[in-house]
């Protein structure tokens, strides 16, 4: 059976709100011409996570949507299937998810963020509820930053589902006087890349882990095999797309299908 390629968008921060649309549209093009047919984008992407102490527009529907719809079109032409991490307002409040985009541009649904770190209560929502999704050959899952590193059942449920990769899309960004890594799982390092070998030997699937590209961060985009050793990696803090061409056929989930639970 031919590898299955995917792409993960170590992108920079934005600037802006539009320039996260114009670098992911970019993106997009570029995982097409490269032959992938999924390309997942690191955690509130599209309008930019919105960073502790950092103005940011207030949430707004009306620019996602529209948004959502030039990510569509870039899917289409590109032919690749959208991890697109982005934000929806609920209630007057922005909620952390993925949007996928078929690549036909058919949006194919929401994995919203159902665990949000204690830091993000002020200004995120969490969602609920947790769904697998389909590319070609691929079944997948998405769980995002925080929910992904602290709670393994968020991994689980996608593997026990027929998912044979679950992304990670997140954001890390470094801390003053933090450890600044330049090879994946230090052991210096904090426990964030490890978990994520963990979370791929535990549930023998492949985990795809993204992040922005940023000086100092702790953590870099990865994959990471179903037996929990590492595929690839991107330098920490260069910006551009990791490409990893997987054997689907190795992730077949049997450790996450035979856990019994009570």
């Amino acid at each position: 059976m031919p590898a299955f390629r995917i792409a993960l968008a170590n992108l920079r921060y934005p600037a802006s709100r539009e320039e996260s649309v114009a670098l992911a549209e970019h993106a997009v093009a570029e995982a097409g011409a490269q032959g992938a047919s999924i390309i997942c984008f690191p955690e509130a992407y599209v309008p930019g996570y919105r960073l502790p102490g950092k103005n940011a527009a207030p949430p707004d529907q009306a620019f996602l949507d529209h948004a959502w719809a030039q990510a569509a079109d870039a899917a289409k032409k590109a032919n690749v299937t959208v991890v697109l991490s982005t934000e929806r307002v609920v209630d007057g409040r922005p909620m952390l998810t993925a949007l996928v985009i078929d690549r036909d541009g058919a949006q194919a649904g929401f994995q919203d963020k159902v665990q949000i770190d204690p830091s993000e209560e002020p200004t995120y929502i969490a969602g609920s509820g947790r769904r697998v999704f389909k590319a070609g050959r691929a079944t997948f899952g998405v769980s995002i930053c925080h929910e992904g590193w602290r709670y393994p059942e968020t991994f689980r449920w996608a593997a026990r589902q027929g998912a044979q990769i679950v992304f990670h899309p997140h954001y890390h960004w470094a801390e003053p006087g933090s450890f600044r890594p330049t090879n994946f799982a230090d052991p210096a390092n904090s426990f964030h890349e490890k978990a994520m070998l963990c979370r791929a030997a535990e549930n023998t699937c492949y985990v795809a882990t993204v992040n922005y590209a940023s000086e100092g961060s702790p953590t870099t985009s990865a994959v990471i095999n179903p037996d929990g050793t590492l595929l690839c990696y991107q330098p920490y803090g260069k910006e551009g797309l990791l490409i990893a061409d997987v054997d689907l056929g190795l992730a077949t989930g049997l450790l996450a299908k035979r856990l019994k639970e009570s």
